[in-house]
């Protein structure tokens, strides 16, 4: 059962880390505007400058969109070590419940525009995604197996 739960901890774990590096560094090399929280200029990321502009606060962009990417950074390099994973996996599950919170909140709704100033929504396509990776990031916090402990 161990090396089952070692397995399955290895595919959450770069699964998260693959989620979180497109959406904060997208290594790609023609990422598209408005969704690459560390490339974008300020006032052009969709989800921030959504949050901005209904709550209006300058607290979400640029500055909370950094803050954002920088945490979610710290998760991956936490992922990556086996021996920090389960603190990564509580990390990244705190960010993307935070995620999901402001989703249903009325500030971003499930909804966001496909482009800043555009009534053209991605029909709820990145809530699912925050949804699907919370639910991985909880997996992950059970399926990791606890250390060998000497006897």
């Amino acid at each position: 059962m161990r090396p089952f739960r070692h397995i399955i901890s290895w595919l959450l774990a770069l699964c998260l880390i693959a989620f979180f590096v497109h959406f904060t560094v997208h290594p790609l090399p023609d990422p598209p505007t408005g969704w690459v929280k560390f490339f974008d200029p300020p006032g052009q990321n969709v989800v921030f400058q959504t949050l901005a502009d209904r709550t209006g606060t300058s607290a979400f962009e640029p500055a909370g969109r950094m803050v954002a990417g920088l945490l979610e950074l710290v998760a991956v390099v936490m992922l990556l070590v086996p021996v920090t994973r389960r603190a990564g996996a509580l990390l990244s599950g705190l960010i993307l419940a935070t995620g999901a919170a402001l989703h249903l909140s009325p500030w971003l709704g499930r909804e966001i525009p496909l482009e800043i100033g555009s009534t053209a929504t991605d029909g709820g396509f990145h809530f699912i995604l925050v949804i699907v990776f919370l639910a991985a990031s909880l997996l992950l916090l059970v399926a990791h197996p606890a250390s060998l402990k000497p006897r």
